[in-house]
């Protein structure tokens, strides 16, 4: 199971790679994990954490990157078995009240015609069991408890509520607002607003993390996140 170590000692798990990624950041005493996959991949994502975490340890908190269906469709089984407490955007929380979330624009012909079809498939395809979220986040939001240093930033555009989750301003969880399978490009093929996900971007850069880990493919270095803005950031400025 691949992980990261930050210089402050907190290790992010990667214990979920296939439909969707799905990340759990060990620190401070306290387990936190970042999306939940689907629900086919419940049993997987249990092992996983189990591997690296003792019987009797909990899920302290949940956090959502964002509430499309791959990303939190275990989010209800989570809060249930764990009681863990969740975090997510206020621009989203009212989705998942009601279990379904609007899929994504697509960013270009195959995948505009994908999200046209996905859109009328709608919740019966795209659902999850509904829940509700402890704690919603505006612009940003710090978890500091036992000297954790873990930031939560607004990164819309993938989806109009799409958080960043920053650990000691070194490794960034980016959920969907960069894409980790190609080796030079970073461009999501599903964005709601393009424009605004570039300057998510560069909202990223202007940390100091150097290792961005997105919620599909591998990890993205900072070197490739600028490069891309280089290319991608004129369109924005000019609208």
């Amino acid at each position: 199971m691949k992980k990261w170590i930050t210089k402050n000692g907190s290790i992010i798990y990667q214990v979920l790679c296939e439909r969707s990624n799905s990340f759990l950041i060990s620190a401070k005493q306290k387990n936190i994990l970042v999306d939940t996959g689907p629900q086919s991949s419940y049993k997987k994502l249990l092992q996983n954490i189990k591997s690296v975490k003792s019987d009797n340890e909990i899920i302290d908190i949940l956090i959502l990157t964002h509430s499309h269906y791959d990303h939190c469709q275990n989010a209800f089984m989570i809060k249930k078995d764990f009681n863990s407490r969740i975090i997510m955007s206020e621009s989203e929380s009212a989705y998942v009240l009601k279990g379904y979330t609007p899929l994504p624009n697509g960013s270009f012909g195959i995948t505009k015609f994908i999200s046209f079809v996905g859109k009328k498939l709608g919740k019966r395809h795209f659902g999850y069991t509904p829940f509700s979220a402890d704690t919603i986040l505006k612009e940003s939001y710090e978890l500091t408890d036992n000297g954790l240093d873990i930031k939560l930033i607004d990164t819309n555009g993938h989806s109009i509520g799409s958080i960043s989750v920053i650990v000691d301003n070194e490794i960034a969880l980016v959920g969907d607002t960069m894409l980790g399978k190609f080796k030079q490009s970073i461009f999501p093929p599903f964005a709601d607003d393009i424009d605004q996900m570039i300057r998510s971007w560069e909202k990223l850069l202007k940390t100091n993390c150097t290792t961005f880990l997105p919620g599909h493919g591998k990890e993205i270095s900072r070197e490739l996140v600028q490069k891309e803005l280089e290319k991608y950031g004129p369109r924005h400025k000019q609208n």
